[in-house]
């Protein structure tokens, strides 16, 4: 279970949040426009962030520069 270390393990690049205008989710409430994140893991859709819960969270790339 890889995604349990994925917290502890060294920042990949930094991302910076350009909009939360979800379709279909509410991200709102868990990241900030002009914040920059830490990509912990990354794949071709998804980027996993520590988000502000202080948690691994997976979003679309289309909410990062």
């Amino acid at each position: 279970m890889l995604h349990l270390k994925w917290k502890d393990a060294p920042t990949v690049r930094t991302v910076t949040c350009k909009h939360t205008n979800a379709s279909k989710y509410l991200v709102s409430n868990v990241l900030t426009v002009g914040q920059q994140y830490d990509v912990k893991n990354e794949t071709e859709e998804f980027v996993f962030i520590i988000d502000n819960t202080g948690n691994i969270g997976g979003y679309y790339k289309d909410y990062f520069e």
